[in-house]
């Protein structure tokens, strides 16, 4: 990850630490406000734009929000726009998002626009995909580029580690995350001075990042769900489970993720690989509903609000659909990330066990659940146990959460990741 390159931004740390860290503090400051301001203006303009396609658009034509019809429309038509940008502007959008996790490559200036304008109308028109990826991309290149123009006395390696943190504080609304993140990068790594001279800039970008998303915008990832108590033995147990068979499913996903995305590499062109895979969408939307479209985070609150008004049936149907959608977007060519959706398909998960079993908890249910996906989908253990806890905000699931993870971690470790080589093997 860049993340590794983070001791390489010290070089004077043996000597005045405190000084040179005191002199990073207004640059990570700087990269943590504008990565925030970049991931909360696309996310807005998208959002904007979600809001006129489908509302005032079908409502004008005569044409159901969210019927069959206008999610096919809607979900071609986006692949036939980002398959526009990823054909026709400079840089083409980035690199096949199915090679990308994120550890994000720096990128040229040339390209940010484009992936910036594919990703904002991927998050508007529907594709079961997030905004991780390429907006961390976005603001690593945009960080590199400006870090060597303004400041060319900072080692451009500290850029990229710097933006990362401060995206991943502002997608998560906490600078933990980021931390966790860069721990786990630098864990096994022969690193000098101590652990936090690595982590200081990072989570000062972090930090800031977070603040600014947290200031200027309302999304939180609390689902809101009723609270969990004392924890019982019989806990325990569904607990592992719970997060054992999620990681299975999760597992199924990536085993399949290459035989997908060859699938849609022998098209050739992204005008033929995106339309179909909107194509695809549209007849898994139809199948799964509205709930099953866009990165899910909206739609994992609407899943919650009603823990007991959904069945079993329902929502395993909804898991099983969202995953799907998740698998061809990821492979067919929009631009996105994987985490905000596996979320959507842990909580149908979790909320499906509730339902089969009443005496789990539901908030017990959805945390194993997104714990056990998150494993499987992202292989970042700290970050997924993070993910799991914050949403359900019940500390005294934490402890169910750690043990839970074990026999998740022995199922997911080792094995192939949903990410791919350029040459199209999993990387494992």
């Amino acid at each position: 990850m860049a993340q590794d390159s983070a001791r390489q931004a010290l070089p004077n740390a043996g000597a005045a630490p405190a000084r040179v860290l005191l002199l990073l503090v207004l640059p990570a400051a700087a990269v943590g406000v504008l990565a925030s301001l970049v991931f909360v203006g696309v996310s807005d303009a998208a959002e904007q734009l979600q809001h006129v396609l489908w509302g005032p658009l079908p409502d004008a034509l005569g044409v159901g929000r969210y019927s069959v019809l206008w999610m096919f429309v809607m979900l071609v038509g986006t692949g036939i726009a980002v398959g526009l940008v990823v054909w026709l502007v400079p840089g083409h959008a980035g690199p096949d998002p199915a090679t990308v996790g994120l550890d994000a490559p720096v990128l040229p200036p040339v390209v940010l626009p484009g992936l910036a304008v594919a990703v904002g109308l991927m998050l508007a028109g529907g594709p079961s995909l997030g905004p991780e990826n390429p907006i961390i991309a976005v603001n690593v290149g945009l960080a590199a580029w400006l870090g060597a123009s303004l400041l060319p006395r900072i080692p451009g390696a500290l850029w990229p580690v710097l933006a990362e943190a401060a995206t991943i504080g502002a997608l998560f609304g906490t600078p933990v995350a980021a931390a966790l993140v860069i721990s786990e990068a630098l864990a096994g790594r022969q690193i000098r001075g101590q652990l936090w001279d690595s982590l200081f800039a990072p989570l000062t970008a972090a930090a800031c990042g977070a603040l600014t998303t947290t200031l200027v915008s309302k999304a939180s990832f609390d689902l809101g769900l009723p609270p969990f108590g004392r924890p019982a033995w019989g806990d325990l147990p569904a607990a592992i489970v719970i997060a054992s068979a999620a990681a299975l499913l999760g597992m199924a996903a990536v085993r399949l993720l290459p035989y997908v995305h060859a699938a849609f590499q022998r098209l050739r062109h992204p005008m033929l690989m995106l339309p179909a895979g909107g194509v695809v969408l549209g007849a898994l939307g139809a199948l799964g509903g509205h709930l099953t479209l866009f990165k899910g985070l909206a739609e994992v609150g609407e899943l919650a609000h009603d823990p007991e008004g959904w069945s079993a049936g329902r929502l395993a149907t909804l898991a099983v659909v969202k995953l799907a959608a998740l698998l061809v977007a990821a492979s067919c060519g929009f631009r996105g990330g994987r985490i905000f959706p596996a979320v959507f398909v842990g909580t149908a998960l979790g909320l499906c066990a509730h339902a089969l079993v009443p005496a789990v908890h539901p908030a017990l249910g959805v945390a194993t659940a997104v714990l056990g996906m998150l494993l499987a989908i992202t292989r970042q253990g700290w970050v997924s146990l993070f993910v799991a806890a914050v949403l359900v905000a019940s500390p005294t699931v934490l402890a169910l959460l750690c043990v839970a993870s074990l026999p998740a971690w022995l199922l997911v470790t080792g094995r192939p990741q949903m990410q791919l080589r350029a040459d199209g093997s999993p990387v494992r």
